[in-house]
């Protein structure tokens, strides 16, 4: 196709049309031929083969793929990771090419596909030049220095996030705690939570007890699928014993990547519990997941979706990464937004710039780009259900793309306010001209730009 009908394809409007969800058959992959469908729907499992290095993967894929993705792999894991490699077959499935073909085809099929792009990166998808943007920083969003305790982060007045644990069932390349969250690699020494679950919940408890100015606990971590259900329900069930407390959001990107674990009976019958409780004391529980292209939403997603709708969930939404070769076109945006909203029963909530981590940038887009994709998908979607794109500014918080103050284009330097104070500084007045940066990707500026960075101008 040449340049020219790309260009002219761009410009055409997005047509909608219903398009069913699907779950590719794992039985084509060579080394799943013989797991039955009740394998399958077994959060177990799903867990006991989890993907968690190169030997593993070719003991499923068989001779699928060529050795030099092998090799292109070893190069990531050894030069750029900050995640450990921990996949889970349900994801592992919808990044494999649907029909198999020779180690060529497949293995170019493989490297192409989005949810592989973020979850099993390889050394050639890393920026040669700037796999690191010169103001990236592990912790990018400082959240460890917002602990009221440990793991609480009071970053904005009236909310909190606890972060309960640093597991996960899957571990995402652009995870935005990669300074805290799972196994250390070699590039990165991972920080530790010092106390045990126990006591780091109740000092959690008692902070929220003398706060009640906190009315928001995002519950998190890590990801709340990978505390044990009984601790996660006496947490919650004590938690909303708080009559401060008026909205509980349980943040898991396992609905999307282990929708099994959801869809366990003593699951959907503790959150229906949990459901109850909140409904009757007029609390809002939501649960968020992390669903970044529509080949991730298949038929296991929107059954575990409707079963903690059904056991009295309020919502369940998505928060999403924009991530370049993954979603940041129109038609990419819009195709996961329809089938969230439309075919699971996930409301498309927010779609954030990825952060400033290092090893990050071919995965960042500058928030021109942004603003541009938040006036495409507008229009198409339910109002309530058009997702807003948002800039985290470090120490700032999330903003709407539309919000920037003031924007440095030639050097990618935007600025941004804040209009309200944050609970590790309560007795700070707030400066509305305060500005606070955030910054592009040095690859996507004009070589004006790039050569300013490149001198070291901007460098810390």
């Amino acid at each position: 196709m040449s340049d020219q009908t790309n260009a002219d394809a761009s410009r055409r409007p997005y047509a909608y049309a219903r398009r069913p969800l699907v779950e590719p058959d794992w039985r084509r992959l060579p080394g799943w031929r013989g797991v039955s469908d009740a394998q399958w729907r077994d959060a177990q499992w799903q867990r006991a083969h989890c993907v968690k290095n190169a030997g593993q993967l070719r003991a499923v894929m068989g001779g699928l793929l060529q050795e030099s993705f092998y090799a292109d792999l070893a190069v990531d894991a050894e030069r750029f990771a900050t995640m450990s490699m921990l996949i889970p077959p349900q994801l592992v499935n919808v990044m494999a090419p649907d029909a198999e073909g020779d180690p060529a085809s497949f293995t170019e099929a493989f490297l192409a596909n989005p949810v592989r792009r973020y979850m099993l990166p390889v050394g050639s998808d890393r920026h040669p030049d700037w796999p690191s943007h010169p103001r990236a920083q592990r912790d990018s969003l400082h959240e460890a220095e917002m602990w009221a305790v440990e793991g609480l982060t009071h970053r904005y007045p009236t909310k909190v996030l606890a972060e309960l644990l640093s597991t996960c069932p899957q571990y995402c390349g652009h995870c935005t705690r990669m300074d805290l969250v799972g196994a250390s690699t070699p590039q990165v020494v991972k920080a530790r939570l010092a106390l045990k679950p126990v006591d780091r919940q109740e000092l959690m408890l008692d902070y929220l007890k003398r706060t009640p100015g906190v009315r928001d606990v995002v519950v998190s971590g890590g990801d709340v699928a990978n505390v044990p259900w009984p601790r996660l329900e006496s947490f919650l069930l004590r938690l909303l014993e708080l009559e401060s407390v008026r909205d509980v959001r349980l943040a898991t990107k396992a609905l999307v990547g282990l929708p099994q674990h959801w869809l366990q009976p003593d699951v959907t019958e503790g959150v229906a519990r949990v459901a109850s409780v909140a409904r009757r004391r007029g609390v809002n529980l939501a649960v968020h997941t992390h669903a970044n292209h529509v080949r991730s939403v298949t038929p296991l997603v929107a059954e575990a979706a409707r079963a903690l709708l059904d056991a009295g969930v309020r919502d369940v939404r998505n928060q999403g990464v924009l991530l370049r070769g993954v979603n940041t076109t129109q038609g990419d945006l819009l195709d996961l937004c329809f089938a969230l909203q439309g075919e699971a029963g996930i409301l498309p909530y927010y779609l954030y710039l990825c952060d400033m981590i290092p090893n990050a940038e071919h995965w960042r887009t500058p928030v021109h780009q942004a603003q541009r994709l938040q006036e495409a998908i507008m229009g198409y979607l339910p109002g309530y259900a058009t997702p807003r794109i948002v800039c985290d500014v470090p120490y700032a918080g999330k903003r709407w793309v539309h919000q920037v103050a003031e924007y440095d284009r030639e050097r990618g330097i935007s600025y941004w306010t804040r209009n309200h104070g944050t609970g590790f500084e309560p007795n700070e007045p707030v400066d509305p001209e305060r500005r606070f940066p955030f910054y592009d990707p040095i690859d996507t500026l004009p070589e004006s730009g790039r050569r300013w960075w490149a001198d070291g101008e901007g460098r810390p």
